[in-house]
Parts: structure tokens; C-alpha cells; sequence
């Protein structure tokens, strides 16, 4: 039988997912994106922005903020 622990960052995509809240997405390389989180796993969030789905690695997340 295999535990899983829900960390901090879990439980806030999941915060976000189910509030359905805005979010800015700030790449390492300073591109920034916005949308709603709808999905997240171990190493990537799915996020809709202008109705299109976008799959992010978070390695390549530098901040994340609501708006």
C-alpha cells in the first residue's frame, strides 16, 4: 500500500483548481502567462487560458500569482 503526502504546493494548486481563480504563470525566463488552473499531477499543471489547454512542466515556473 503506497501513502501519498499532500505538501504545501499541493494544496495550493488545489486551492486554485477548485476556487477556480485567476492565475499569473512567470516562467524562469520571464514570459508570463495567465489562466485558470484545471489540472495539476507530480510535474506539470494544465492550465486554460482563452478557452485552450496549456501543459506547463513546474521546473519551469519561477512564480505563480492570483490576479
Amino acid at each position: 500500500m503506497r501513502i501519498t503526502r499532500q505538501n504545501s504546493q499541493d494544496e495550493y494548486y488545489e486551492q486554485l483548481k477548485q476556487k477556480k481563480e485567476n492565475v499569473i504563470i512567470i516562467f524562469k525566463n520571464g514570459f508570463r502567462i495567465s489562466g485558470q488552473v484545471i489540472g495539476i499531477d507530480r510535474f506539470t499543471v494544465l492550465l486554460m487560458v482563452n478557452g485552450k489547454q496549456q501543459l506547463i512542466y513546474k521546473n519551469a515556473i519561477s512564480t505563480l500569482t492570483t490576479y
